[in-house]
């Protein structure tokens, strides 16, 4: 099946965002839009394209957390968001990734993407925005709201903005 045409775009955007970040550090590509978005469908076709399947952050990692206590659960997540994203060869592709901002498991989800994309290509979805210069999660007052600089950030906006634009006019 093919892509939407109006993801055509965006998924050209990611493929040259992933062999922009094959000598970094880092080699993660965040897919940032609002909820609704098409996320989902972009990383899908995606995924399909490279040979690869979306990983459900939020069912795989919620269903291996469900009988741990709440200190083990924090103490645990990061090793077991591992053993799942480790099933998996080749470039990872996450989606539903709202459960790393659960407040009551005190991790730091960009520094959960960036350890797991040391040693691979990571794609994931990011539910929210890119606004002056900030990546941003969940809107200021919300409990979960999380944002960070984006400077040294690859990311592709469901609007078809993208680190590697400013790149190329460099």
């Amino acid at each position: 099946m093919a892509s939407p045409p109006q993801f055509e775009p965006i998924q050209e955007k990611i493929k040259q965002s992933l062999l922009a970040a094959e000598g970094l550090y880092h080699r993660l590509v965040l897919l940032v839009g609002d909820s609704g978005s098409g996320k989902t469908e972009v990383l899908r076709e995606f995924a399909g394209e490279i040979g690869t399947v979306v990983i459900n952050v939020n069912l795989q990692l919620s269903a291996e957390l469900l009988g741990l206590t709440e200190k083990h659960r924090v103490l645990h997540l990061p090793e077991i968001l591992d053993k799942i994203v480790n099933k998996e060869l080749g470039t990872l592709v996450l989606d539903n990734i709202e459960i790393l901002f659960d407040q009551r498991l005190k991790q730091d989800p960009l520094r959960l993407l960036q350890l797991m994309s040391r040693n691979r290509a990571v794609v994931a979805a990011w539910n929210g925005k890119i606004e002056q210069g900030r990546l941003i999660y969940a809107q200021t007052g919300h409990p979960e709201h999380r944002h960070y600089d984006a400077k040294d950030l690859l990311f592709v906006g469901m609007n078809g903005t993208a680190t590697i634009d400013s790149a190329h006019k460099n």
